[in-house]
């Protein structure tokens, strides 16, 4: 085993050498349609799943965890193919059946050494995840990387390295879901459904509205050079379902709305609080993004199981001056409005063909891009030693990318994860 670790920061692991889990069967071979909402995300997610039982050690985790892979394998066998690009420029799976990456690793402390995984930390969480070295592209890179990590303690985490352009957050959680199961001997729960042919573009494509999410925002506030200048920090923050109440009551009480969901308030308040602490000038414009999933929106529904990215981007827009100084009403009036958009189908086949005629990827400049797993089934997964007392992702993917996380297993807290420049954050703190 190789050291990997630096003793300066926490903890040292001695790595063990890569080696490729197969489909415990035969599985299909060949190319394996990606769909256009799947080009848009083909980005690598990192995220940690840790597990302690207070009557079982962690001797045979590695061996189990490994067996249950080749065996949900066989069910989600294009993980185990490789990236590459279609005739048409496109990302594509070919299903060559090469394997998972899978990678053993032994820490020299206990759990309660690593600290606060809630709190993204590349330097020490970086540790717990296997990436591929010397990859240049993302055709380097494996779909699926798995690293098991043992403690001193007994507990071990899971350490999953994805790229997203295979499944969206739902998706992802019926894999690993269905990953405990079969290692367990159990049946699926949610057999995946692997055919995405029912979102290719129409023939011909057609726009139907005007996709302002890829809309490219002149940054006339100079934030990028701030970023330059200053070191990045990352915090997460905490809201309980008292917090998120009065924050709903605060957005209803002048009367410009009669309700709103929790997201809805909450994505209002934390937008306008970056705003502020950013001291963006009033003139700049700002926009919001984020995914609404569209497996019930769609004609016909997405199959339950749908294995692959079945949500679909909606934005709001605004300048810095109005969304600081208006009521939060404003902010979240405009969110209610991008979630109308995408509760039709017609906005959502748009945006499919929208893609395919322009190849267009949504600019991040002035943007601020919410990824919600508020929602997500983050401690239910059970590879025999209980559901995981922590788990989350290791990294935002980019300066402008925020993320709602269930705190623990309760679904009405909400746990914010974001990273600013260092005296940016000091206002957003203050703010929160």
């Amino acid at each position: 085993m190789a050291d990997v670790g630096n003793g300066t920061i926490g903890f040292t692991v001695n790595q063990g050498e890569p080696i490729r889990v197969l489909p415990v069967e035969e599985a299909e071979k060949g190319l394996y349609y990606h769909s256009n909402l799947d080009q848009n995300i083909a980005v690598i997610m990192r995220t940690i799943y840790i597990f302690k039982s207070e009557s079982k050690g962690n001797e045979d985790a590695v061996e189990v965890v490994k067996n249950g892979l080749s065996k949900i394998l066989v069910h989600h066998y294009p993980l185990a193919g490789r990236l590459t690009i279609s005739s048409e420029g496109k990302f594509i799976v070919d299903c060559t059946g090469e394997g998972v990456v899978f990678v053993e690793v032994e820490a020299d402390c206990g759990l309660d050494e690593i600290g606060d995984i809630t709190k993204p930390d590349p330097n020490i969480l970086g540790k717990l995840v296997y990436e591929i070295p010397a990859a240049q592209n993302l055709l380097q890179i494996p779909l699926l990387v798995i690293q098991v990590t043992k403690f001193k303690c007994g507990g071990f985490s899971i350490g999953m390295s994805m790229n997203q352009c295979m499944l969206d957050g739902i998706a992802v959680m019926e894999f690993v879901n269905g990953w405990g199961e079969v290692t367990r001997g159990l049946p699926l729960k949610t057999p995946p459904f692997l055919d995405k042919t029912m979102l290719k573009p129409r023939n011909p494509p057609t726009i139907e509205f005007q996709h302002h999410e890829f809309d490219e925002i002149e940054d006339i506030s100079n934030t990028n050079m701030l970023y330059e200048e200053e070191e990045m920090a990352y915090k997460s923050f905490l809201f309980d379902s008292d917090k998120l109440g009065r924050l709903k009551e605060q957005a209803i009480e002048d009367g410009a709305l009669s309700k709103c969901t929790t997201f809805q308030v909450f994505a209002g308040f934390v937008w306008r609080a970056r705003c502020k602490a950013l001291n963006l000038v009033p003139g700049q414009k700002t926009k919001l993004l984020f995914a609404v999933d569209g497996r019930q929106r769609f004609i016909p529904q997405l199959p339950q199981g749908f294995a692959g990215n079945g949500i679909v981007l909606t934005y709001s827009m605004s300048t810095a001056g109005e969304l600081v100084n208006k009521p939060l009403s404003f902010a979240v009036g405009l969110i209610k409005e991008a979630v109308k958009l995408v509760t039709t189908d017609s906005f959502m086949r748009s945006a499919i063909d929208y893609f395919e005629v322009t190849r267009a990827k949504p600019s991040l400049d002035g943007t601020v891009l919410i990824t919600n797993w508020s929602k997500l089934s983050f401690y239910t997964m059970d590879f025999g030693w209980g559901e995981p007392i922590s788990s989350g992702p290791v990294a935002l993917l980019r300066k402008q990318v925020l993320i709602f996380l269930p705190h623990h297993k309760d679904k009405k807290n909400i746990c914010l994860l974001l990273g600013l420049h260092v005296s940016a954050m000091n206002a957003f703190e203050h703010l929160m």
